[in-house]
């Protein structure tokens, strides 16, 4: 053996010394990122049937590519729950059918994750006077993407699959720069404008009819406690028909934000706040200076309607 050929094998040594306390062969049983983003790419074309082409599928009917694209999600997501199931400790006799059964069950989803995601069509075409049509939505607003997305992932993370929750949404993040992660639970009509920076913790609960804007923090107040917290209500939950303006911040587990309440940009809320109330950061302040020849001014900033137009 070589001076290359030792120090490589030292190294794969060092490497290979904490894994379960052995250097036998290393299994890749872990899931596939690339095989995972396929079957997100697949369920886009199921939801929205005829909008998204899979060029490797030959379309003779809009029925038969939709049969051939379930059958190739049931397929692809069985083999990764399988994956994932087995990497968590489970049975290996019991994961294949144990996978599929699963697999299976959240393809029988798919209806209410698509009458769910139209009424977030209808809420952007609505709300936003900038979109000229419901095709222009599903073709670019990075907004639905990410919340389409987590529907999915919301769906097998209830059903109880592990890590390709979180891998979906963490991809959808990446791409769109909106982290909602898959626990949280959000009602129908649901909108995201703008959306980058936008974070929405597990334990957050989101009514019907809610619009929320750029860089808007859905969180927990403090994370010291580490695991001790998990499975406890952490985040907020924001009831009804409630707008939250960019920058805004609600935080903590027993904050809850009543119908038809209104947050204004960057307020910072850590309590509850009563149904119908205008929430905005109070006396701001405008300076100008209009050149060396005049001093500046300090004009009021008058919040009870003026940061409406913030977005």
């Amino acid at each position: 053996m070589n001076a290359i050929e030792q120090t490589i094998s030292g190294i794969v040594d060092e490497l290979l010394a904490d894994k379960d306390g052995s250097q036998g062969d290393v299994i890749f049983n872990h899931p596939d990122k690339d095989v995972i983003i396929d079957i997100l790419a697949n369920l886009r074309r199921i939801i929205f049937p005829g909008y998204f082409k899979n060029r490797s599928i030959k379309v003779y009917s809009l029925r038969s590519n939709l049969s051939v694209l379930i059958e190739d999600v049931i397929y692809k997501l069985t083999k990764q729950i399988a994956v994932v199931m087995n990497s968590e400790g489970g049975s290996g006799d019991d994961i294949p059918a144990a996978a599929h059964e699963k697999a299976v069950e959240f393809i029988q989803r798919l209806g209410v994750i698509r009458e769910y995601i139209i009424t977030d069509v209808q809420a952007a075409y609505d709300g936003d006077p900038a979109a000229y049509s419901k095709d222009e939505i599903i073709y670019s607003y990075p907004g639905l993407f990410a919340i389409l997305v987590y529907r999915i992932a919301h769906e097998l993370f209830t059903l109880g699959v592990p890590i390709i929750p979180r891998m979906m949404t963490e991809y959808a993040h990446s791409e769109t720069g909106i982290d909602i992660h898959p626990g949280a639970k959000i009602g129908k009509y649901f909108f995201i404008d703008h959306g980058t920076g936008i974070v929405v913790g597990e334990t957050t609960e989101i009514g019907d009819n809610v619009k929320i804007y750029q860089g808007v923090t859905l969180g927990a107040l403090s994370t010291r406690g580490g695991q001790s917290l998990r499975n406890k209500k952490r985040h907020p939950t924001i009831e009804d028909n409630v707008t939250i303006y960019s920058g805004a911040s609600i935080l903590g587990g027993d904050t809850v934000i009543g119908k038809d309440v209104v947050i204004g940009g960057n307020a910072f809320i850590t309590r509850s706040v009563p149904a119908g109330a205008k929430v905005s950061v109070k006396s701001q302040e405008l300076r100008y200076n209009y050149g060396s020849a005049k001093p500046v001014q300090s004009v009021e900033f008058d919040c009870e309607d003026s940061w409406f137009y913030i977005i």
